[in-house]
Protein backbone atom coordinates (compact mmCIF):
# COMPACT_ATOMS: atom_id res chain seq x y z
CA UNK A 1 0.00 0.00 0.00
CA UNK A 2 1.32 3.05 -0.76
CA UNK A 3 2.20 5.91 1.84
CA UNK A 4 -0.36 8.74 2.41
CA UNK A 5 0.75 12.39 2.41
CA UNK A 6 -0.16 14.73 4.43
CA UNK A 7 1.46 18.38 3.91
CA UNK A 8 -0.65 19.92 6.23
CA UNK A 9 -2.56 18.76 9.32
CA UNK A 10 -6.45 20.47 10.06
CA UNK A 11 -7.37 19.09 13.15
CA UNK A 12 -11.16 21.78 14.40
CA UNK A 13 -11.33 19.69 17.56
CA UNK A 14 -7.82 21.18 18.93
CA UNK A 15 -6.62 24.67 18.52
CA UNK A 16 -2.74 25.01 16.77
CA UNK A 17 -0.07 26.51 18.88
CA UNK A 18 2.74 26.08 16.18
CA UNK A 19 3.33 24.80 12.98
CA UNK A 20 6.77 24.20 12.28
CA UNK A 21 9.30 23.55 9.15
CA UNK A 22 7.68 19.66 9.96
CA UNK A 23 5.21 19.63 12.72
CA UNK A 24 2.38 20.75 13.62
CA UNK A 25 1.61 21.34 17.19
CA UNK A 26 -1.83 21.20 19.11
CA UNK A 27 -3.13 21.99 22.51
CA UNK A 28 -4.69 19.03 24.03
CA UNK A 29 -4.10 20.63 27.81
CA UNK A 30 -2.24 22.48 30.34
CA UNK A 31 0.07 19.55 30.57
CA UNK A 32 0.11 18.10 27.18
CA UNK A 33 0.65 18.83 23.26
CA UNK A 34 -0.38 16.49 20.21
CA UNK A 35 2.80 16.66 17.28
CA UNK A 36 1.89 15.48 14.47
CA UNK A 37 4.31 14.63 11.72
CA UNK A 38 3.61 16.04 8.19
CA UNK A 39 5.04 14.99 4.95
CA UNK A 40 6.47 18.82 4.20
CA UNK A 41 10.81 19.39 3.75
CA UNK A 42 12.64 21.63 4.49
CA UNK A 43 16.30 22.80 2.97
CA UNK A 44 18.73 25.94 4.07
CA UNK A 45 15.43 26.85 6.38
CA UNK A 46 13.24 27.30 3.73
CA UNK A 47 10.12 24.91 3.60
CA UNK A 48 9.72 23.60 0.05
CA UNK A 49 6.52 23.35 -1.66
CA UNK A 50 6.18 19.80 -2.18
CA UNK A 51 5.95 16.98 0.29
CA UNK A 52 7.69 13.35 -0.01
CA UNK A 53 4.95 10.60 0.76
CA UNK A 54 5.17 9.19 3.68
CA UNK A 55 7.94 10.60 5.63
CA UNK A 56 6.08 12.14 8.56
CA UNK A 57 5.06 8.82 9.14
CA UNK A 58 8.85 7.30 8.58
CA UNK A 59 10.04 10.19 11.26
CA UNK A 60 7.82 9.21 13.49
CA UNK A 61 8.18 5.68 13.91
CA UNK A 62 12.00 6.10 13.75
CA UNK A 63 11.59 8.39 16.38
CA UNK A 64 9.56 6.37 19.04
CA UNK A 65 11.81 3.43 18.36
CA UNK A 66 14.89 5.64 19.60
CA UNK A 67 12.88 7.42 22.37
CA UNK A 68 12.36 3.29 23.53
CA UNK A 69 15.91 2.38 22.91
CA UNK A 70 17.08 5.38 24.61
CA UNK A 71 14.98 5.59 28.28
CA UNK A 72 17.32 4.63 30.42
CA UNK A 73 20.00 7.25 29.40
CA UNK A 74 17.35 9.88 29.74
CA UNK A 75 13.39 10.09 30.42
CA UNK A 76 11.33 11.56 27.12
CA UNK A 77 8.73 13.66 26.02
CA UNK A 78 6.06 10.57 25.25
CA UNK A 79 3.12 10.03 27.36
CA UNK A 80 0.85 6.99 26.46
CA UNK A 81 -2.97 8.01 25.96
CA UNK A 82 -4.74 6.61 23.29
CA UNK A 83 -5.00 8.95 20.51
CA UNK A 84 -8.84 7.79 20.33
CA UNK A 85 -9.47 9.86 23.62
CA UNK A 86 -7.89 12.80 22.06
CA UNK A 87 -9.45 12.59 19.12
CA UNK A 88 -12.55 10.92 19.08
CA UNK A 89 -13.89 11.81 15.57
CA UNK A 90 -12.72 9.35 13.53
CA UNK A 91 -12.23 11.28 10.50
CA UNK A 92 -9.80 13.88 12.28
CA UNK A 93 -8.17 10.68 13.94
CA UNK A 94 -7.58 8.47 10.36
CA UNK A 95 -5.98 12.05 9.01
CA UNK A 96 -3.06 11.67 11.48
CA UNK A 97 -3.33 8.39 13.14
CA UNK A 98 0.65 7.03 11.96
CA UNK A 99 2.40 10.69 12.33
CA UNK A 100 0.60 11.85 15.69
CA UNK A 101 1.76 11.90 19.26
CA UNK A 102 1.03 12.83 22.39
CA UNK A 103 3.16 14.47 24.32
CA UNK A 104 3.93 16.24 27.60
CA UNK A 105 4.22 20.33 27.39
CA UNK A 106 7.75 21.05 28.42
CA UNK A 107 9.87 24.13 28.33
CA UNK A 108 12.52 23.75 24.96
CA UNK A 109 15.93 24.55 25.66
CA UNK A 110 16.83 27.92 23.31
CA UNK A 111 19.67 25.64 22.07
CA UNK A 112 20.11 22.66 20.02
CA UNK A 113 22.78 19.87 20.90
CA UNK A 114 24.37 18.23 18.08
CA UNK A 115 26.88 15.16 18.21
CA UNK A 116 29.24 15.31 15.45
CA UNK A 117 31.41 12.02 14.82
CA UNK A 118 32.73 12.39 11.39
CA UNK A 119 34.55 16.18 9.64
CA UNK A 120 31.81 16.80 7.23
CA UNK A 121 29.09 20.27 6.73
CA UNK A 122 29.35 23.56 8.17
CA UNK A 123 31.98 21.25 11.30
CA UNK A 124 34.02 20.70 7.71
CA UNK A 125 33.80 24.59 6.71
CA UNK A 126 34.80 25.38 10.26
CA UNK A 127 37.81 23.23 10.27
CA UNK A 128 39.04 24.65 7.05
CA UNK A 129 39.12 28.07 8.08
CA UNK A 130 39.89 27.79 11.72
CA UNK A 131 41.26 24.05 12.50
CA UNK A 132 38.23 24.09 15.37
CA UNK A 133 34.90 23.30 15.24
CA UNK A 134 32.79 25.41 17.50
CA UNK A 135 35.84 26.56 19.24
CA UNK A 136 37.11 22.51 19.84
CA UNK A 137 40.75 22.30 18.73
CA UNK A 138 40.78 19.50 16.20
CA UNK A 139 44.01 17.43 15.01
CA UNK A 140 45.66 19.01 11.44
CA UNK A 141 45.40 17.31 8.69
CA UNK A 142 41.94 15.67 8.69
CA UNK A 143 40.48 15.36 5.89
CA UNK A 144 36.56 16.06 4.69
CA UNK A 145 34.23 13.13 6.26
CA UNK A 146 37.02 11.74 8.36
CA UNK A 147 36.00 10.39 11.30
CA UNK A 148 36.92 12.16 14.64
CA UNK A 149 39.30 10.90 16.96
CA UNK A 150 35.79 11.01 19.53
CA UNK A 151 32.85 12.46 19.04
CA UNK A 152 32.58 16.16 19.85
CA UNK A 153 29.96 18.04 21.08
CA UNK A 154 29.05 21.44 18.96
CA UNK A 155 25.70 23.26 20.01
CA UNK A 156 23.93 26.08 18.17
CA UNK A 157 20.85 28.32 18.76
CA UNK A 158 17.71 27.88 17.52
CA UNK A 159 16.60 30.45 15.33
CA UNK A 160 13.21 31.38 14.16
CA UNK A 161 11.29 29.97 11.20
CA UNK A 162 13.48 30.98 7.94
CA UNK A 163 16.33 32.24 9.75
CA UNK A 164 19.47 29.98 10.49
CA UNK A 165 20.81 28.57 13.54
CA UNK A 166 24.20 29.51 14.27
CA UNK A 167 26.88 27.46 15.67
CA UNK A 168 28.59 28.85 19.14
CA UNK A 169 30.61 27.29 21.50
CA UNK A 170 30.15 25.15 24.66
CA UNK A 171 30.98 28.93 26.63
CA UNK A 172 28.37 30.82 24.82
CA UNK A 173 26.10 27.92 25.66
CA UNK A 174 26.56 28.13 29.45
CA UNK A 175 26.01 31.60 29.16
CA UNK A 176 21.85 30.84 27.69
CA UNK A 177 21.40 28.04 30.07
CA UNK A 178 23.94 27.87 33.17
CA UNK A 179 26.93 25.34 33.40
CA UNK A 180 24.96 23.03 35.10
CA UNK A 181 22.27 21.86 32.42
CA UNK A 182 24.90 22.69 29.64
CA UNK A 183 27.13 19.56 31.60
CA UNK A 184 24.35 17.84 31.34
CA UNK A 185 22.86 18.55 27.96
CA UNK A 186 26.18 17.58 26.58
CA UNK A 187 26.96 14.58 28.60
CA UNK A 188 23.67 13.17 27.76
CA UNK A 189 23.81 13.74 24.39
CA UNK A 190 27.67 12.17 23.49
CA UNK A 191 25.87 9.13 25.75
CA UNK A 192 23.17 9.21 23.20
CA UNK A 193 25.07 9.48 20.00
CA UNK A 194 27.29 6.65 21.01
CA UNK A 195 25.50 4.15 21.91
CA UNK A 196 23.17 4.94 18.49
CA UNK A 197 26.03 5.01 16.10
CA UNK A 198 27.19 1.53 17.45
CA UNK A 199 23.85 0.12 16.82
CA UNK A 200 23.21 1.28 13.37
CA UNK A 201 26.96 0.36 11.92
CA UNK A 202 25.94 -2.76 13.12
CA UNK A 203 23.11 -2.15 10.47
CA UNK A 204 24.77 -0.76 7.78
CA UNK A 205 24.48 2.52 8.59
CA UNK A 206 27.03 5.41 9.72
CA UNK A 207 25.56 8.44 11.62
CA UNK A 208 27.88 11.23 11.14
CA UNK A 209 26.39 13.98 12.81
CA UNK A 210 22.72 14.45 14.75
CA UNK A 211 20.88 17.26 16.72
CA UNK A 212 18.78 16.67 20.00
CA UNK A 213 16.44 19.24 21.61
CA UNK A 214 15.52 19.04 25.15
CA UNK A 215 13.19 20.34 27.68
CA UNK A 216 12.47 20.99 30.93
CA UNK A 217 9.21 20.32 33.65
CA UNK A 218 8.10 22.52 36.30
CA UNK A 219 10.68 20.92 38.32
CA UNK A 220 13.20 21.89 36.32
CA UNK A 221 13.82 18.02 35.14
CA UNK A 222 15.60 17.13 31.82
CA UNK A 223 13.64 15.68 28.80
CA UNK A 224 14.67 14.63 24.99
CA UNK A 225 11.89 16.29 23.21
CA UNK A 226 10.85 16.39 19.43
CA UNK A 227 12.24 13.79 17.27
CA UNK A 228 15.57 11.63 17.74
CA UNK A 229 17.85 10.21 15.53
CA UNK A 230 16.07 10.56 11.99
CA UNK A 231 16.92 11.15 8.42
CA UNK A 232 16.15 15.03 9.14
CA UNK A 233 17.44 15.48 12.30
CA UNK A 234 20.51 13.45 11.50
CA UNK A 235 23.13 12.88 8.84
CA UNK A 236 23.13 8.80 7.45
CA UNK A 237 25.54 7.10 5.21
CA UNK A 238 25.82 3.62 3.83
CA UNK A 239 28.89 2.08 5.16
CA UNK A 240 29.47 0.32 2.21
CA UNK A 241 29.85 4.07 -0.06
CA UNK A 242 31.97 5.54 2.66
CA UNK A 243 35.42 7.07 1.55
CA UNK A 244 37.35 9.61 3.01
CA UNK A 245 37.61 12.68 1.34
CA UNK A 246 34.36 13.01 -0.46
CA UNK A 247 31.03 13.80 1.00
CA UNK A 248 29.05 9.95 1.03
CA UNK A 249 25.94 9.60 -0.42
CA UNK A 250 23.49 9.82 2.58
CA UNK A 251 19.68 8.73 3.33
CA UNK A 252 18.75 12.12 4.77
CA UNK A 253 17.61 15.04 3.36
CA UNK A 254 21.39 16.06 1.47
CA UNK A 255 19.80 14.12 -1.79
CA UNK A 256 17.67 17.31 -2.00
CA UNK A 257 19.87 19.80 -0.77
CA UNK A 258 22.85 18.26 -3.54
CA UNK A 259 20.10 18.65 -6.20
CA UNK A 260 18.60 22.95 -4.97
CA UNK A 261 22.66 23.27 -5.45
CA UNK A 262 23.02 21.92 -8.55
CA UNK A 263 20.17 24.26 -10.12
CA UNK A 264 21.57 27.08 -8.55
CA UNK A 265 18.35 28.30 -6.36
CA UNK A 266 19.52 30.90 -3.89
CA UNK A 267 17.91 29.58 -0.90
CA UNK A 268 15.71 32.31 -0.34
CA UNK A 269 12.06 31.80 -0.52
CA UNK A 270 10.44 31.06 -2.83
CA UNK A 271 12.01 27.89 -2.96
CA UNK A 272 11.82 25.69 -6.48
CA UNK A 273 9.11 23.00 -7.28
CA UNK A 274 11.00 19.22 -7.11
CA UNK A 275 10.66 17.34 -9.88
CA UNK A 276 8.91 13.71 -9.45
CA UNK A 277 12.24 11.72 -9.41
CA UNK A 278 14.11 13.82 -6.90
CA UNK A 279 10.43 13.34 -4.99
CA UNK A 280 10.66 9.43 -5.00
CA UNK A 281 14.30 9.14 -4.47
CA UNK A 282 14.07 11.47 -1.62
CA UNK A 283 10.91 9.11 -0.23
CA UNK A 284 12.91 6.06 -0.66
CA UNK A 285 15.44 6.83 0.86
CA UNK A 286 14.15 7.62 4.13
CA UNK A 287 12.29 4.35 3.80
CA UNK A 288 15.62 2.64 3.76
CA UNK A 289 17.10 4.09 6.26
CA UNK A 290 13.85 2.51 8.40
CA UNK A 291 14.22 -0.96 6.63
CA UNK A 292 17.93 -0.88 8.01
CA UNK A 293 17.50 0.74 11.61
CA UNK A 294 14.09 -1.40 12.68
CA UNK A 295 14.43 -3.96 10.12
Amino acid sequence: MPPTTLYESSLSSLRLVGRGKVRDIYEIDAEHLLIVTCDRLSAFDVVLPNPIPGKGQVLTRLSNFWFARMADVIANHLVDVPLSSILPDPAERDQVETRAVVVKRLRPLPVEAIVRGYLIGSGWKDYQQTGRVSGIELPRGLQQADQLPEPIFTPSTKAEMGAHDENIDFRQMIELIGEALAGQVRETSLQIYSKAASYALERGIIIADTKFEFGLDDEGRLYLIDELLTPDSSRFWPADDYRVGISPPSFDKQFVRDYLESIGWNKKPPAPVLPPDIIAKTAEKYREAERRLMG
